[in-house]
C-alpha cells in the first residue's frame, strides 16, 4: 500500500522526501505511521525498479531531492488501478488508498468495473461473529461493545452500498453504459 500511495502522489506533482511524508501521513498516517525507516526503503526500491527519478535541487535552508514518477511509474500505477489486487478491494485501509487514487484511471468504463468488485464483495454475507455457520448480525448478539460493531458497520455498509450504486451509474452514463448492472 505505501509503494502504491507513493506512486499516487507523484502522479500528482513532483515532491521531496519531506512533503510527500507529510502526504502519506494525512492519508495513512492515523493507520500506519510512516517512519523514515519504512519510507526511503520504498522509494529506493522504486528508483531501483526504474519508476521514480530523483533529482536534487537547491531548498530554502539546504538542497532537497525531488522525487518524479518516470513513464514507467505511470503506467505501473494506471495498471494498478485498473487491475487492483483483492487486498485493495477487500480490506478497507487499502481501499481508501485505492479511492485516493481511482480519479487516474481516465477512463469512467474501467472505474466502474474496479467499484462493481467492490460492490460485489460487499453485497455478499458477512459478519464479524458466526454461529456456526450462521452470520450475526447486531440484533443476534446481547453483548453490547459487539452490538455496536455490528451497527456501526452496517450503518458503514449501507451508505457505502448507496455511494457505489451512485457512483456506478453516474460512471455508466460518462462512458454510454446506462443501467448495466448495479447490485
Amino acid at each position: 500500500m505505501l509503494e502504491f500511495a507513493i506512486l499516487g502522489f507523484l502522479f500528482e506533482s513532483r515532491l521531496h522526501g519531506y512533503e510527500l511524508r507529510k502526504r502519506l501521513a494525512a492519508l495513512t498516517g492515523h493507520i500506519r505511521p510512516i517512519a523514515d525507516g519504512t519510507l526511503y526503503p520504498a522509494i529506493k526500491r522504486l528508483l531501483e525498479a526504474g519508476l521514480l527519478t530523483k533529482e536534487l535541487e537547491s531548498g530554502v535552508a539546504a538542497p532537497r531531492h525531488m522525487l518524479e514518477l518516470t513513464d514507467a511509474g505511470r503506467a505501473k500505477l494506471l495498471r494498478l488501478l485498473a487491475a487492483p489486487g483483492d487486498v485493495f478491494i477487500t480490506d478497507e485501509n487499502h481501499w481508501f488508498c485505492l479511492l485516493a487514487f481511482l480519479r487516474h484511471l481516465d477512463d469512467p468504463a474501467a472505474q466502474a468495473v474496479v467499484l462493481r468488485r467492490r460492490l460485489e464483495f460487499l453485497s455478499a454475507p458477512a459478519s464479524f461473529f458466526y454461529e456456526g455457520d450462521h452470520a450475526l448480525s447486531a440484533e443476534d448478539v446481547e453483548d453490547p461493545f459487539r452490538r455496536g460493531m455490528l451497527r456501526i458497520a452496517r450503518a458503514t455498509s449501507i451508505t457505502e452500498l448507496e455511494w457505489l450504486n451512485a457512483t456506478i451509474g453516474e460512471l455508466d452514463v460518462k462512458s454510454g453504459h446506462e443501467n448495466v448492472g448495479n447490485l
